[in-house]
């Protein structure tokens, strides 16, 4: 053999070895690849149960907040009736205030005396 069959033999024999080492390499690769793949689908099939569930509480969430709106428009309605009865409860007792005190002492002990209750005496003898 010559010299350039020599070189042309290893030269042939690294090429060989370059193959199987690209072939091995190819083959790992895909099978990582395989591997992602079928977890990238089991995340993606999470994912989807995640938005359908995050959907239907978004829609519940969204009825309640309906009711709780009308539920807070009616607390705001009382406060104003309650706003506006303590306005006018102020008004006239402002003007009751303007009458002195012997007025407003004299209209107390009225309505003191109007309202009080007297007990009824019964008496029944027996015998």
């Amino acid at each position: 053999m010559t010299v350039g069959q020599i070189s042309l033999l290893i030269f042939a024999l690294a090429f060989l070895l370059l193959v199987l080492a690209l072939t091995v390499f190819i083959l790992r690769l895909t099978r990582s690849v395989s591997v992602l793949t079928d977890d990238l689908d089991s995340v993606v099939r999470s994912s989807n149960e995640l938005i359908v569930n995050t959907n239907e509480l978004v829609e519940d969430i969204n009825g309640k907040m309906v009711t709780l709106n009308a539920t807070v428009q009616a607390a705001a309605d009382l406060s104003e009736t309650i706003s506006s009865l303590n306005s006018s409860v102020r008004r006239k007792s402002s003007s009751v205030s303007g009458f002195g005190t012997a007025t407003k002492t004299g209209f107390t002990l009225m309505l003191s005396k109007l309202f009080k209750k007297s007990p009824k005496k019964t008496s029944k003898k027996t015998k």
